[in-house]
């Protein structure tokens, strides 16, 4: 058996000039039963069928076996494999161990004939138009996308890895998948696989007995069952050692655990999302990542942009972060800052973050200790951030006009609350736009060159911008 269905590998596909698109497999299985048929469908990439409830497809016959057999994907292939049953699994009448799976193919396990097929959906990812999607905050459209794909992967139980530079947002990814979805009221695990000392990486994750090892006072429960009905979260999964592995690998394929000198397996229904900075598909050709892992694990693979490319967002995450940080509270609840000045938000938006929003969000805080009064001034900014050329905001008492057209050295502009998004952007945008090259005409001297090469935009764009905005250099 050797067949291969055509985009049946769950993924997302970004192309330069083509639309985003994503990728839904699902497995189809019709069975037989007095003469009529019944069409199961899955979404997860391993399916367990079997005579009791902890299978995915349960069948009502006696020649089946409790656990009998499962089905999963590999590279772009489907493989079934039996577990040991009474009767065998049969392809075609064929009594096999592991096979491959080709479409319209004969599957009997004792009595009971299955039809396999698998089908696929492949769905343009347009933007979404929400500026937030469960704890993720942004509008700039490649977060959009991410809306729109979480939107349709987090309902069901399919693996994810997410990808993307440290600071991201990688885990409120994850804990956002697992709030859409239908294990929502399950136990949602955090496991750092960089965080904890390899010796004791194989306890935590899969829990040990009671002296299995020298410290084992008393039997231990990992995190896989713990998390049992709800969500296993593996951050920097690339970090996890090339001999915990395999172990992880089945826990994916057999959905049950072993404890650290235990001999008992023990079953646990989790969905597992994995984050990593690393580019996998060359951990797995330098040998340091199985490669039948990355296939197990890379059902769905998610993207996180940087900050530098949706700096757009900055002032939206700045207002979430004041609005909601613990940080922002007097003693009496309220919010001690609720506002960033125009040249204090002229700094963030000049800066490349990287960091990302995690260092966003830091800067935030600590602006927050050292402001003075309910505005985040340039002076609150850390100075590694900070523009040599806007380093000292007195230099420029009369620089950044206000629509009253009085004078002030450093004019809030970023409000407390947003009105519709698209509206409050275009309107905030415009008045940054017009005020921002005004003032570096100012500075240079209404030398138009000048100007543009200090602001790092083309000169032809700069003049379409004093076009716009009916600005002349006098």
């Amino acid at each position: 058996m050797g067949g291969k269905f055509p985009e049946t590998f769950t993924k997302i596909t970004y192309v330069d000039g083509e639309p985003t698109t994503i990728t839904l497999r699902r497995v189809r299985l019709d069975l037989r039963v007095d003469d009529k048929v019944k069409t199961h469908t899955f979404d997860q990439d391993v399916v367990h069928i079997g005579g009791t409830a902890d299978n995915d497809l349960i069948l009502e016959d006696e020649t089946v076996s409790r656990n009998h057999c499962q089905i999963y994907v590999e590279g772009e292939h489907y493989l079934v494999r039996d577990l040991g049953s009474t009767n065998g699994t049969f392809i075609n009448d064929v009594r096999i161990k592991d096979a491959w799976l080709e479409p319209d193919c004969l599957l009997r396990l004792g009595n009971t004939e299955l039809r396999f097929n698998a089908t696929s959906e492949k769905l343009r990812v347009t933007p979404s138009d929400k500026t937030q999607f469960g704890d993720l905050i942004g509008g700039d459209a490649k977060m959009r996308e991410v809306y729109t794909i979480l939107e349709k992967i987090a309902p069901t139980d399919a693996t994810v890895v997410i990808g993307g530079e440290t600071g991201t947002g990688k885990e409120v990814v994850a804990r956002t998948i697992h709030g859409q979805s239908r294990r929502a009221t399950g136990p949602f695990m955090v496991f750092d696989c960089g965080a904890v000392p390899e010796n004791l990486i194989e306890s935590e994750l899969f829990g040990h007995e009671k002296g299995s090892f020298t410290g084992a006072v008393s039997q231990r429960r990992g995190v896989f069952e713990m998390a049992d009905g709800g969500t296993v979260f593996l951050d920097e999964l690339g970090e996890l050692a090339l001999e915990l592995q395999p172990k992880l690998l089945r826990v994916l394929e057999q959905r049950e655990v072993k404890r650290v000198g235990g001999n008992k397996s023990i079953k646990v229904n989790v969905r597992v999302v994995a984050a990593t900075n690393r580019n996998l598909e060359e951990e797995v050709r330098a040998g340091r990542f199985r490669e039948d892992l990355f296939y197990r694990l890379s059902v769905v693979r998610v993207g996180m942009p940087p900050l530098r490319d949706r700096k757009d967002d900055v002032p939206m995450l700045v207002m979430h972060f004041l609005r909601n940080g613990h940080f922002n509270r007097d003693r009496d609840g309220g919010r001690r800052v609720t506002q960033l000045s125009r040249m204090a938000l002229d700094q963030l938006l000049a800066y490349d973050w990287p960091g990302n929003v995690r260092e966003l969000s830091n800067v935030v805080e600590r602006a927050v200790s050292f402001a003075e009064s309910d505005t985040i001034q340039v002076a609150d900014l850390p100075s590694h951030l900070i523009k040599q050329h806007l380093s000292v905001e007195r230099s420029y008492p009369d620089i950044l006009p206000i629509a009253s057209s009085k004078t002030v050295p450093d004019a809030p502009i970023v409000p407390d609350s947003f009105a519709k998004f698209k509206d409050s952007k275009e309107k905030w945008v415009s008045s940054f736009e017009r005020d921002y090259i005004e003032q570096l005409l100012r500075r240079n001297g209404n030398n138009i060159s000048h100007a543009a090469r200090e602001a790092d935009i083309d000169r032809k764009y700069f003049r379409k911008l004093m076009k716009k905005y009916g600005i002349t250099a006098n």
